[in-house]
């Protein structure tokens, strides 16, 4: 099996190579970035798994390389920072980041933090991509096409489409959603869910309905319904 990939985005080297040594010993294939620039032409040349990233960096800052993975990817990202401030840890979450660690940390945090994070990811036992009509998903860059064009999701929305897509005419509840792509430790309203639904359906409604569709069944969740798979 492939090891899942992370890329350490920290300027300060002694940090990153804790980072790097608890990783690799958990098993991941890590790279590491020093600054923005090198965060973002490794980010688009490795494809990594996910992203530990600092907020202080030169060149470009933790919150601009936040934004630009959030325009090209769903790609997981934990923020790593020594401000405590709630207003930091909510402008993360807020712009994008799937989890938040303050500085000092110990690596088994940072572990336990990441296994978390990619636990939620969609898992896909045995293709990388399927098509469905005029609809293609890439699994793999967590691409959705239709008609040829990539359908622009947010991040939450594109994880959520790709775990009901990854479970194809299986129903899934409210709470099963919440916990693969909200996570457990959510504590929101489960009509979130239907909210995020409602988005996915407006993105896809040239997806022919011949060949597939979001189904709402009353009193026991949604199915990603479809008739063929090639």
């Amino acid at each position: 099996m492939m090891k899942q990939k992370i890329l350490i985005v920290e300027d300060e080297p002694r940090i990153s190579m804790v980072l790097k040594a608890f990783l690799v010993k958990a098993g991941y294939a890590v790279e590491q970035a020093y600054n923005g620039d090198q965060a973002m032409s490794l980010f688009e040349s490795w494809e990594p798994t996910l992203v530990l990233l600092d907020v202080m960096l030169p060149v470009m800052d933790g919150w601009s390389v936040l934004n630009c993975i959030r325009k090209r990817s769903a790609c997981p990202v934990i923020m790593l920072t020594a401000l405590s401030d709630i207003h930091y840890r909510l402008e993360g979450l807020n712009g994008g980041a799937d989890d938040y660690l303050v500085k000092p940390f110990i690596g088994e945090e940072v572990v336990a933090r990441v296994r978390a994070v990619l636990r939620r990811l969609p898992q896909v036992a045995t293709e990388n991509s399927a098509i469905f009509g005029n609809l293609k998903i890439d699994f793999n860059s967590h691409k959705v096409m239709l008609n040829g064009d990539e359908v622009h999701l947010t991040p939450r929305d594109l994880s959520l489409f790709l775990y009901l897509a990854s479970h194809p005419n299986q129903t899934l509840d409210r709470n099963q959603l919440i916990d693969a792509v909200w996570g457990r430790d959510y504590m929101g309203s489960d009509r979130a869910v239907d909210m995020a639904i409602k988005r996915i359906r407006q993105s896809l409604t040239e997806w022919s309905a011949e060949d597939g569709g979001i189904i709402t069944l009353k009193r026991l969740g949604y199915q990603f319904r479809v008739k063929a798979r090639t």
